[in-house]
């Protein structure tokens, strides 16, 4: 299959006319429907919410077009937390699934009504300490082994630090019930970025048959089942594009046949994407600044692993279309490179693509998840602004482009004068 840029190349002109780049663009359009796709695909359960994961995507304007498409807000920290307050996403609009979580983190999450979601039973004493806890609090599980499907290995619980044991949980609800706790609600994440259709209901029935068992084990009433995240995306041309509808009915065909039997079913389905809602829906445009031909061709970028860090840190393949060039024959072989003093700094190694040239608009695709928000400035590399294409085809700029000053700011120091 091929990958289609959102942007095209006169768009592009008209937006780095105003803003330079690179920058990270996001498409409205694209984000509101996928928001409704999900929505529709997990319609049959009435209490179904998606809580987006603040950590992809952080930011108010990303958030707030969410909030209006139904979604809350998945957070992980005091600035998660801030970030979603500050939209106006509090209460039961927020899940709060923390580790080695800081107290005063957990006091805002308190302080906003959020869901608690509790990643260890030694939690539970630590949740009662700030005050009386909360009538409804949600436990993270942990089952161990390696999950999989059919004989493929998705993941490996076992070497992740999240998460309790089902008798860690047994126990915590049996405290929790004790302190005051009414409600609960089950969490697990246990693979990520799986571009197969059979996860989810795979993970649900998991989920739901311990609900069961626990539920029948301490006499709990359980309100919600979070699924997290895990759903992936394409990020290479050849792979399978999950069907979000399909994932949504497999789903719901296990609810049916375990929940219901059970007498649960009312419980509500929750889900906490981020790759999912966001990544096909970002770019990262940049602009080619040098050539460099010595035992390989290279393109120079001026954007860099300190914009997209997923290539450096994990050989991470995101696709990359030359704007104007769409339709051209990939007939040369190049690295495509940023500046910094890494030679991890690629975001393709011996990729085939169009002749390019100096000048010319590079989009590098599925970066609207992970990829400013894993932003950094090592090398003093400065991070990138964040543009938003709207519905309209108009564009605003939500986040501009660090300066030097930003990167000196924090330094507590008197006897030196910066001039940018």
């Amino acid at each position: 299959m091929k990958k289609t840029a959102f942007l095209t190349l006169e768009k592009a002109k008209e937006i780095t006319a105003q803003i330079p780049t690179p920058f990270h663009l996001y498409d409205e359009a694209g984000i509101r429907a996928n928001a409704r796709a999900l929505k529709k695909a997990f319609s049959w359960n009435k209490g179904f919410k998606e809580f987006f994961a603040v950590k992809a995507t952080p930011n108010p304007y990303i958030l707030k077009i969410l909030h209006e498409e139904g979604c809350g807000c998945d957070c992980a920290t005091y600035s998660e937390l801030l970030l979603a307050e500050a939209v106006g996403i509090t209460g039961h609009d927020v899940m709060f699934s923390s580790n080695v979580t800081p107290r005063k983190d957990m006091e805002k999450a308190r302080e906003l009504g959020a869901y608690i979601n509790l990643d260890d039973a030694t939690h539970v004493d630590f949740l009662a300490g700030l005050g009386p806890v909360p009538e409804t609090v949600c436990l993270r599980f942990n089952p161990g082994g390696s999950f999989s499907l059919g004989n493929t290995i998705m993941d490996m619980p076992r070497d992740a630090k999240y998460g309790m044991t089902e008798d860690q949980m047994a126990g915590a609800i049996n405290r929790l019930m004790k302190l005051g706790t009414k409600h609960f609600g089950i969490h697990a994440f246990l693979a990520s970025n799986t571009t197969t259709n059979e996860y989810y209901p795979e993970l649900a029935s998991q989920l739901f048959r311990l609900a069961v068992r626990l539920r029948n084990a301490t006499g709990a009433d359980f309100s919600f089942i979070n699924l997290s995240g895990g759903i992936g995306v394409d990020y290479r041309p050849e792979q399978p594009r999950c069907d979000i509808q399909a994932i949504g009915d497999g789903v719901r065909m296990r609810y049916e046949q375990i929940m219901n039997p059970a007498g649960m079913g009312n419980v509500a389905i929750y889900t906490e994407l981020g790759r999912f809602m966001l990544a096909p829906f970002g770019h990262l445009v940049s602009t080619v600044l040098h050539q460099k031909h010595i035992y390989r061709e290279y393109i120079g970028l001026d954007a860099c692993a300190a914009d997209l860090m997923r290539p450096a840190m994990y050989g991470a393949y995101h696709h990359i279309t030359v704007l104007g060039k769409e339709d051209a024959i990939l007939d040369h072989v190049y690295d495509v490179t940023g500046g910094l003093c890494e030679n991890n700094d690629k975001f393709a190694i011996e990729r085939s693509l169009p002749q390019i040239d100096v000048g010319d608009l590079v989009v590098i695709h599925d970066t609207g998840a992970h990829g400013f928000s894993m932003g950094y400035n090592y090398n003093g590399k400065l991070r990138s602004a964040e543009v938003l294409l709207k519905e309209d085809g108009s564009f605003q700029l939500i986040r501009r482009a660090e300066t030097p000053m930003d990167y000196f700011a924090t330094l507590d120091v008197t006897e030196f004068q910066f001039h940018n």
